[in-house]
């Protein structure tokens, strides 16, 4: 007969564990634990609390942001997840020195860090330039749109809004009279379900009526109105490559030199287009808490991806002395690299060159034999001007080949942009030219190894799938500690111990 070691789930155990042994050098906890501890300055929550002779004592702000920046180091989004593991994970006792915050009290301190987090960041930066891991001369700029804790059903323009309201109204003006019906009739119906669905209904219409009384029009980039949130009205719907959602335009600016964030925020636009300001302002504003002078960025490379190719944005750099390499949204089309690429797809719409020019009616001719009138003579985009000229419903519609016919008109009859010439002193016309240079392609293409891998390690490492927080200021607040968090590797990485 098989025999076994004897084991009893009942025995008891004392294992000895020294708290500051967990923590050891080198690693990303030991790195949080020092800095924390030592070189970020923690008076700045003092004045938060007023409970010097009578009051309950608070958990010390030390211990909260430890556990909650190792928290977003394992990817623990959630305070109530964090909780968890102040209890039940050995290196979050280490840091909480084994007191257990509860999920509120950590929820709280971070929603309410908007006066905090940037000075506590900057302390950071100070610490990464005294380790030498500042000071390269290119920097990068990307962003990506991450999902808030805000309901996309509830996204809606203000009349979209009233109507809904009319709706739920009429509604339950249509179950009241039932209602009525059925005790006419000494029916036995669900009575109860339906007082219930009256209820709700009701307060989904006061609801309405409270916020729009409190709130306006929201306006885009463009004055336009765009579609209001009324669980977070700062958030907007953006496209992603995964589909609509509603959120943020996550940003950070990336030093070359170690991938290092020196300036990072959130914006409840979509677009890109006006995005280089504020961030190059906030960039400025941490390199001098750091040490460096109101001049840093002057002659300083920053390159961006095409999203962000705008006259404002443009603009600002040559403001600021700023050498930028932002190319147009047809960069890679004029790249000759790419026509050799392996996989790359065969044009297989119409383009300009398609189409015949009739010079002595000013016409062109499409592959099909059909002449397309000058509609506009001249017409500007995107700092370029244009003649557009149109096609006639009729043969649009009846067209055998219209699958593959120019893009970016819809259903409606066909447009064709034909270049003429640029507007003055035209910016995009100067980008092009020095972007297309060999000196300007050369630099263009380390933006992608310095600042995608600084989103991989956020997103995928970290797992930054969607902010748990509402309002752009909390939001920001917590971007800017996954972004701390990121900094802090940096530091344990490069020998902090």
């Amino acid at each position: 007969m098989a025999k076994y070691k004897p084991y009893n789930y009942a025995q008891d155990m004392f294992i000895p564990v020294s708290l500051k042994d967990q923590l050891m050098p080198g690693s990303l906890e030991y790195a949080i634990h020092t800095l924390v501890d030592e070189r970020m300055d923690m008076s700045l929550f003092d004045e938060k609390f007023s409970n010097d002779d009578t009051g309950r004592k608070a958990y010390d702000p030390r211990i909260l942001l430890k556990v909650v920046l190792m928290g977003y180091s394992r990817g623990l989004t959630s305070s109530r997840k964090i909780e968890q593991a102040c209890h039940e994970n050995v290196v979050f006792m280490a840091l909480s020195c084994c007191q257990h915050p509860d999920h509120s009290t950590i929820s709280t301190f971070v929603s309410s860090m908007k006066d905090e987090i940037l000075p506590l960041f900057g302390d950071v930066l100070l610490i990464c330039e005294e380790l030498k891991l500042l000071g390269g001369t290119h920097f990068a700029l990307d962003g990506c749109k991450l999902s808030c804790n805000a309901s996309p059903r509830w996204s809606r323009t203000i009349s979209e809004l009233r109507q809904k309201r009319i709706k739920l109204e009429e509604r339950v003006k249509d179950l009241l009279k039932e209602q009525e019906d059925e005790d006419h009739k000494d029916s036995s119906g669900n009575r109860s379900y339906s007082e219930k669905q009256i209820d709700k209904l009701k307060k989904q219409a006061d609801r309405i009526e409270t916020w729009l009384n409190n709130n306006g029009e929201r306006l885009g980039v463009r004055g336009k109105e765009i579609k209001s949130n009324m669980t977070d009205n700062e958030s907007s719907k953006m496209v992603t490559s995964n589909g609509t959602i509603q959120g943020y335009n996550s940003q950070a600016l990336v030093d070359s030199k170690h991938q290092i964030i020196v300036h990072a925020d959130v914006f409840g636009t979509g677009q890109d287009t006006d995005i280089i300001p504020p961030i190059v302002d906030g960039a400025k504003e941490n390199m001098e808490k750091t040490g460096f002078s109101e001049d840093y960025f002057k002659g300083k490379i920053l390159t961006a991806d095409t999203g962000y190719h705008s006259r404002m944005n443009i603009q600002k750099c040559i403001d600021e002395g700023i050498d930028a390499y932002i190319p147009d949204k047809n960069f890679r089309k004029r790249d000759p690299r790419f026509n050799s690429r392996k996989g790359r797809s065969v044009r297989t719409h119409y383009g300009l060159k398609d189409f015949q020019y009739d010079e002595e009616n000013d016409k062109y001719i499409c592959p099909q034999g059909k002449r397309l009138r000058l509609n506009v003579k001249k017409c500007k985009a995107t700092g370029n001007i244009y003649k557009r000229y149109v096609a006639e419903s009729n043969d649009c519609s009846q067209c055998p080949v219209k699958h593959k016919c120019i893009y970016g008109n819809g259903c409606g009859p066909k447009l064709l942009m034909v270049p003429i010439g640029f507007e003055g002193n035209n910016l995009t016309k100067l980008m092009i030219e020095k972007i297309e240079s060999d000196k300007g392609r050369k630099i263009y293409s380390q933006r992608m190894a310095i600042v995608e891998p600084v989103f991989a390690n956020i997103r995928t490492h970290k797992h930054l799938d969607r902010f748990t927080l509402r309002g752009k200021g909390k939001v920001n607040i917590q971007w800017l500690l996954f972004c701390m968090v990121h900094n802090i590797g940096k530091i344990a990485t490069y020998g902090y111990a």
